[in-house]
């Protein structure tokens, strides 16, 4: 069986929203409609449905010349376990004293690392994507230098490999993994069984530190954030908050293009740029509360 996609792209937020809503009631029907931002500061946004029935590609045309969105680019998926290809697919991940590595790949972890197992999964972060790499080599570098956080925790966590990383390097410490997807939250508690970390580091669901537990424990000596621009301008106020003075965070989830206005945005709430490191077209920060 195949699943047909279609995707266009079109400016604003509403009018992706209202096109979205508009897909879904096609007949046939899609089974899923998304919409996403597309983060280049270019104001566009991108809606995109699937469908296991050819769809209504004359529809589908009227609605984006009523949205004023660009055609649609039609394809025809293959029926094919994404996951399971790009478990074969990915390698390991060096970061420093960090090794993160798939199950196929257990026999290759080198001596004297420290090795973090991560399933290729629903859940974003399994530290090929350059914005993880970026974070776990920052926090690597951090180590080096000697800094030792008695507190920690892991915003928009995805699979816990920041948090996993973190409580695998700091046994005294409170390490605390949160995202606001169910899905990625249960990601996260079967890495935490797999890699034996049960008891070391807490995972659950919230919208940035939006939770009694994450706001009792701080203030936090070390907040991973590995997000998106937009969310991570609207946690720096949170941010300032919950970080203690002379705490540390790492952000990134964002394009090289995207890091100074990021940056503008902490600084305006009391932090300043520690490092910055470029790592293709993501960059990763490390911000100190003043």
């Amino acid at each position: 069986m195949s699943t047909f996609s279609a995707l266009t792209t079109l400016t604003g937020e509403d009018a992706a929203e209202s096109l979205a809503a508009a897909i879904e009631k096609l007949d046939p029907a899609p089974v899923g409609v998304g919409v996403f931002e597309i983060e280049d500061d270019s104001g566009l946004w991108e809606v995109g449905a699937y469908f296991v029935e050819q769809p209504n590609e004359v529809m589908l045309d009227v609605l984006a010349l009523a949205f004023g969105a660009k055609p649609f680019v039609m394809s025809d998926v293959p029926d094919i376990d994404w996951v399971a290809h790009v478990r074969r697919e990915l390698s390991p991940v060096e970061a420093g004293r960090f090794f993160v590595f798939g199950s196929h790949d257990a026999d290759k972890v080198p001596e004297g690392r420290v090795a973090l197992q991560i399933e290729a999964t629903v859940a974003f972060g399994t530290g090929h994507h350059g914005t993880t790499l970026g974070c776990l080599r920052a926090f690597d570098r951090l180590m080096d230098a000697g800094f030792r956080p008695a507190k920690v925790a892991d915003i928009g966590c995805g699979t816990a490999v920041l948090a996993m990383a973190a409580a695998s390097v700091l046994p005294d410490a409170l390490v605390i993994a949160s995202d606001i997807d169910e899905v990625a939250v249960d990601v996260a508690l079967a890495n935490v069984a797999i890699n034996g970390l049960e008891g070391r580091l807490e995972c659950l669901e919230a919208a940035g530190f939006d939770a009694a537990r994450l706001q009792e424990a701080g203030p936090y000596d070390l907040v991973f954030a590995n997000i998106l621009k937009g969310p991570l301008i609207e946690l720096a106020p949170d941010m300032a908050t919950h970080v203690a003075p002379g705490g540390l965070v790492i952000l990134s989830g964002l394009l090289v293009v995207q890091a100074e206005a990021v940056t503008a945005a902490y600084e305006a709430v009391g932090f300043t740029l520690e490092s910055r490191e470029d790592l293709g077209e993501w960059s990763a920060l490390v911000l100190k509360r003043a």
